[in-house]
């Protein structure tokens, strides 16, 4: 998420110290076996993300949404082990307790939930590369977002960046012959889901813990009444496809642990730069694992993007520089 973004959840009553994506390289000085480690746990959680088409395709024959309820209730069970052996349960309270942060927590899970739905049944309806291009495009989002909703002016080069992502857009729409909707859902779920994660200033963990559990009910409905049709996949499916799918809370889980851990290490430019690992990885796996077609009209398309990644990172890089500056002075 843009330092803009940061910036102004702050302002707005988030409690930076609370987050577990703070900026410890503005606040206070790091060590360097911290910065080795968090760096290290951070390209793990997004070359995992990266890797995810390759599980998803081992349970292509079965339905996304069953997938999905599948991901949430095993999900939750793997996090309150996880809060049971921490003894954590207690930070579930106020997400319950307090209005504000039940409602931003009910509609992070339907972002959520809508996010993993769309980005499964991509990813097994052969769509990998799309789904790469709405990551790539989530950081601009987040850009856009921002001079949508908090009305921040934005600099000429994020202009230029986002210039850039439409024009990219549009020249798959006019040259492929579709709107890549895919990408733009998952773009725009997932900016969303994060603005929301910002605000409602829960940890990663209980977070998470909170969206599985309002969202238990429609996936627990869901599975009984396919076991009940007949139609559900346990019981009806070979013995490694009940491992994938039980191990889904775990799938889940990891990464996110991972992330993290080493959000809380590394300083917010490193973590941006991080981020596209993921999209990165998924783009090749379905350029070159699945052979997904990828025409010049889309390599000129995602080039465009690429571009206009390219001028966001710059100008993320420098604008950071000159805020650090700026916290050194004043120090």
């Amino acid at each position: 998420m843009p330092q803009e973004f940061l910036h102004r959840c702050r302002t707005r009553g988030f409690d930076a110290a609370r987050a577990p994506d703070r900026l410890p390289g503005l606040s206070s000085p790091t060590s360097a076996p911290a910065n080795s480690s968090g760096a290290l746990a951070a390209a793990a959680s997004f070359l995992l993300w990266g890797v995810f088409p390759l599980y998803w395709k081992q349970l292509h024959d079965i339905s996304a949404f069953e997938l999905i309820a599948h991901r949430i209730v095993w999900s939750l069970l793997f996090l309150a082990v996880l809060q049971a052996a921490q003894r954590n349960f207690g930070e579930l309270r106020p997400a319950f307790a307090n209005g504000r942060i039940f409602g931003l927590n009910l509609l992070s899970s339907v972002l959520l939930a809508t996010n993993w739905t769309i980005y499964v049944w991509a990813v097994n309806a052969d769509h990998i590369i799309e789904t790469s291009l709405g990551y790539f495009l989530t950081p601009l989002c987040n850009v856009a977002m921002g001079c949508l909703v908090f009305r921040e002016r934005l600099r000429p080069l994020q202009w230029a960046a986002i210039l850039l992502a439409v024009g990219g857009v549009g020249l798959m729409l006019f040259a492929v012959g579709h709107v890549p909707w895919i990408a733009l859902s998952l773009a725009v779920t997932w900016t969303g889901y994060g603005l929301l994660k910002k605000l409602s200033a829960l940890g990663s963990v209980v977070g998470l813990t909170v969206e599985t559990i309002l969202l238990l009910p429609l996936a627990a409905g869901l599975l009984l009444w396919r076991a009940h049709t007949g139609e559900g996949a346990l019981g009806h499916v070979g013995l490694r496809q009940h491992v994938y799918i039980l191990s889904a809370g775990t799938v889940t889980a990891i990464p996110l642990l991972l992330f993290a851990y080493g959000a809380k290490r590394i300083r917010m430019t490193t973590l941006g730069l991080l981020q596209y690992a993921a999209p990165t990885v998924q783009f090749f796996i379905g350029l070159l694992v699945y052979h997904e077609p990828f025409d010049s009209a889309r390599l000129q398309a995602f080039a465009l993007i690429w571009c206009g990644l390219a001028l966001y990172s710059a100008d993320s890089f420098w604008a950071q520089r000159r805020m650090f500056r700026r916290a050194v002075r004043t120090a």
